[in-house]
């Protein structure tokens, strides 16, 4: 019987940078069950991050029991947790892995995933 808290990975599901970045992942392999929650739904772990002053706009999060890790911290985090197999998650792992990287490279996604919601029409969260 698994006792370890639930792992959650809250995103935004309209953006298709992030929807496929945490499918690509393969944190199942490497930790265990992983929840996906789409942050423009209904769900507790959303209102949590809400209550908690979180900016879904501004990044994403990993939930780890208790633990909140945000934006960069978030995939500086979900980079140490995946398997270095297949491309994607040795590229992931290799600038992400790097808490510096992380924080540089953050951003510039973030300007990216915000300019293609604003050229797809879509809203923020």
């Amino acid at each position: 019987m698994n006792e370890s808290p639930e792992m959650l990975i809250v995103y935004d599901g309209d953006c298709p940078f992030c929807a496929r970045y945490v499918r690509m992942l393969r944190l199942q392999k490497a930790v265990g069950p992983v929840r996906l929650v789409n942050a423009r739904e209904e769900h507790p772990s959303v209102d949590r991050l809400r209550s908690e002053g979180y900016d879904l706009n501004e990044g994403m999060a990993l939930i780890d029991g208790e633990d909140i890790h945000f934006g960069d911290d978030c995939m500086h985090r979900l980079a140490l947790m995946s398997t270095g197999s297949g491309l994607f998650n040795r590229v992931n792992a290799t600038i992400f892995r790097h808490r510096a990287l992380a924080r540089v490279l953050y951003p510039i996604l973030r300007t990216g995933r915000n300019a293609t919601l604003k050229v797809l029409g879509r809203q923020p969260i």
